[in-house]
């Protein structure tokens, strides 16, 4: 049995996971969407009530009757390589590819329907409220006057998109701002601005869970640090033990958010209590393992070695190794 990952050619953290399932001699493909078609080709029959699927890349043929599991680290666009790409080429390239992979029986991290909704941070937020986490207050408006009141309710606040930094070259950054009460509020009409109360934090919480594993990382923050991911404050990661209660919330919003892989954002305040920034359903993980030395690659290829279970959904629960478990 094989294990599909879908992800670009240039893919550090893939390739950690690729020498780990190496190690454990499974075979895999690898196959960058934006190739097909071209350097990589596919075909699929549905005649009778049977399913015959095949996908050729780099001289291998791969049967969907042969496919274990199917990892969707960091795809490019369908036909995006495609000597005359177009908009009709990457909707029938999407269709014929993803509706192909759909139809096996392989287990997916993570599957696309759920990952889709995984990335809509208003969803994530409701989520992470009815799974028991430590939400800060948030309002998300295109009203001047809510803005204005959510303002004078909470004082400190910072704006975040909702949805990352916009796809462009050059990139755009659009880090976490911090903002008063005495902002001007009135942009806010022009498009939904996500406003949120600022959390004095003494650290920063990465945790990352793979089926029932959890690993978790800490990094002291500096005193007027607002956004962890620009700027350095001299500290490194460090593992860090997960309290159980947040154990039990990433059970439930994993579960229900039907995700095998997810990266959670944390604020830890003075007092060690973790909020819940985000969570990111293909968050990536090596700079982590790579500060800390948590098995992270060995439990994501585990996962991606377990046996189909048929489901193409549903999380097996995790081998037993290092990491914390779910209970």
């Amino acid at each position: 049995m094989t294990v599909l990952i879908l992800t670009c050619r240039q893919d550090v953290t893939a390739d950690m996971v690729v020498a780990k399932l190496h190690e454990r001699g499974v075979p895999l493909v690898r196959l960058d969407p934006a190739d097909v078609p071209g350097e990589a080709a596919l075909s699929a029959e549905y005649v009778q009530g049977d399913f015959y699927g095949h996908l050729s890349t780099e001289g291998r043929l791969l049967s969907m009757s042969a496919l274990r599991s199917i990892w969707v680290r960091r795809p490019g666009e369908p036909a995006a390589h495609a000597p005359e790409p177009s908009e009709w080429l990457k909707a029938e390239t999407e269709q014929a590819l993803y509706g192909m992979l759909y139809s096996a029986t392989a287990r997916w991290m993570n599957h696309p329907a759920m990952s889709a909704q995984a990335r809509c941070k208003p969803w994530q937020l409701s989520l992470a409220h009815r799974s028991g986490f430590a939400v800060p207050p948030t309002v998300i408006t295109t009203f001047p006057r809510v803005a204005r009141q959510f303002a004078a309710q909470y004082p400190d606040l910072v704006v975040k998109s909702a949805s990352g930094p916009p796809v462009g070259d050059p990139p755009v950054a659009l880090p976490t701002t911090r903002i008063g009460q005495d902002a001007d509020f009135s942009s806010v009409a022009a498009a939904p601005t996500l406003l949120q109360q600022f959390i004095a934090k003494r650290a920063d919480i990465r945790l990352t869970a793979v089926g029932g594993r959890l690993f978790a990382a800490r990094k002291l923050a500096a005193s007027d640090q607002v956004d962890g991911r620009y700027g350095t404050t001299g500290h490194h990661w460090q593992p860090v033990d997960v309290p159980h209660r947040i154990a039990r919330a990433v059970r439930d919003y994993t579960g229900e958010a039907g995700l095998a892989y997810a990266a959670f954002d944390f604020a830890e305040d003075g007092e060690g209590v973790w909020w819940f920034l985000e969570c990111n359903q293909g968050g990536q993980f090596g700079f982590i393992e790579l500060e800390t030395a948590q098995p992270i690659a060995d439990a994501v290829a585990g996962w991606l070695a377990a046996a189909p279970n048929g489901s193409g959904r549903v999380m097996p629960s995790a081998a037993a190794g290092d990491g914390h478990r779910v209970p």
